[in-house]
């Protein structure tokens, strides 16, 4: 069926404005997205999964400005041993990096990968994949256009986590970044991200995890009022893996993340998770499809927001349980704290099941600051400012528990925490 003329104008528009990548293992790949994205274009309001979320700031040609803010507090996972790897305006930056060694873990950037290299058979599949049954097509356009990431390929326990800071310092910049990682049979690693990209920033991330494999995922996304971002993750599950995301976003004109994850593997479990904080002109929009299919496995959906002075919270969410994907255990919860009679919540949680023995469930609720609560701190002595951001932590805590390392735990609750604080001084 052809295009609708104003997705096919908006598409054919802003890949004229950008450069293919060529001469290297990933250009089929590459060659294949233009195609797919070219069938499906790009998105446009009138989608169905765009239709609460505006698309234009992220397909038009030319990136949006966005100021550069001074950092006054310290990086969210600044004093976590960790290898740190630096992007600034979406290059991988050599010089505030550290070097690509780890135990455990091969690293390669993906401009740099030989023409024989294991990422050949990741890069861009997991995404193609995900385009099933829902569209997808800023993932497309970052498979075909991508102009740095990291391969991470991990074979055994990593000793500590592999953190990505991302800095954004010129105002009209526009990053692309892919990064690819293989977890192979019983392996583990932690990845960390944090920090605002770019004034407009595309993400896309693949993960294959083997059978055993364990990987963790924690994330911060910047506190500058002006970014404008779309992520999106992929991942596949193998037998008995692990999978658990958490998303830490706070402020942002614009915030778009999609997570799709695929359980083929028996015995695996997935869990995604996040928690924003918006204020005035903030947009913020997770996207979740989980697919089982393969026996006796277990996926939760855990989003909780935060939202005031007109602040918009989207989550859309759906299960999908195909036959035969027997005793699945399916969770998902979006709930949202408004702050005040100007935000606003939009939910669209779904359940898709052709299996009879599974307990799946969803929820989605939206409401003000609790009133008893409120009044029993207050009669405690404590202010109405802080008792509010005591409510307000509570509320998230479900969210953040999904981190499984404690200590990181105790990092986002600290950047919870000092958001508060600003908002009230």
């Amino acid at each position: 069926m052809a295009l609708p003329q104003i997705k096919q104008d908006a598409t054919e528009a802003r890949l004229a404005a950008l450069d293919l990548p060529s001469g290297n293992w990933s250009e089929a790949a590459r060659k294949d997205a233009v195609s797919r994205l070219r069938a499906m274009g790009l998105p446009h309001a009138r989608d169905e999964y765009w239709k609460f979320t505006r698309p234009d700031t992220l397909v038009q040609p030319d990136a949006p400005k966005a100021a550069v803010l001074e950092a006054d507090e310290t990086p969210v996972f600044g004093d976590v041993d960790c290898l740190r790897l630096v992007f600034v305006d979406g290059v991988f930056s050599v010089e505030e990096s550290d070097d690509l060694a780890l135990e455990h873990v091969s690293l390669d950037r993906l401009g740099d990968a030989l023409d024989i290299h294991w990422a050949k058979d990741v890069y861009g599949v997991l995404e193609a994949r995900g385009q099933t049954p829902v569209h997808r097509p800023l993932a497309t356009l970052n498979t075909a256009f991508a102009t740095d990431g990291l391969l991470i390929h991990v074979t055994g326990k990593a000793p500590k986590p592999i953190n990505l800071v991302y800095r954004h310092e010129s105002e009209g910049s526009d990053a692309i970044l892919h990064h690819v990682v293989k977890i192979e049979s019983g392996a583990e690693l932690t990845l960390l991200e944090n920090g605002p990209a770019a004034a407009r920033f595309n993400k896309c991330m693949e993960v294959e995890i083997a059978d055993g494999g364990v990987f963790h995922h924690v994330r911060a996304q910047g506190r500058d009022h002006e970014r404008r971002a779309a992520t999106a993750l992929f991942t596949r599950l193998g037998e008995a893996s692990v999978f658990k995301s958490f998303t830490l976003t706070a402020n942002g004109v614009l915030t778009r993340n999609e997570c799709v994850i695929e359980l083929t593997g028996d015995n695996a479990t997935a869990h995604v998770a996040g928690a924003c904080m918006g204020d005035g002109d903030f947009h913020h929009d997770d996207t979740v499809f989980i697919t089982h299919d393969a026996l006796n496995c277990e996926s939760r959906q855990v989003f909780k927001k935060v939202l005031r002075n007109g602040a918009t919270g989207v989550f859309q969410g759906k299960i999908l349980v195909k036959e035969g994907a027997q005793k699945t255990d399916g969770y998902q919860i979006s709930q949202s704290l408004l702050l005040d009679d100007d935000s606003q919540f939009l939910a669209k949680p779904e359940l898709e099941i052709y299996a009879d023995d599974v307990v799946c469930s969803h929820g989605s609720t939206s409401g003000a600051i609790d009133e008893e609560g409120l009044f029993y701190l207050r009669s405690r002595g404590i202010e109405e400012g802080p008792a509010t951001d005591l409510l307000t932590i509570a509320f998230l805590a479900e969210a953040v528990m999904e981190i499984a390392d404690e200590s990181l735990q105790e990092k986002i609750n600290e950047r919870v925490e000092a958001w508060l604080t600003r908002r009230r001084g």
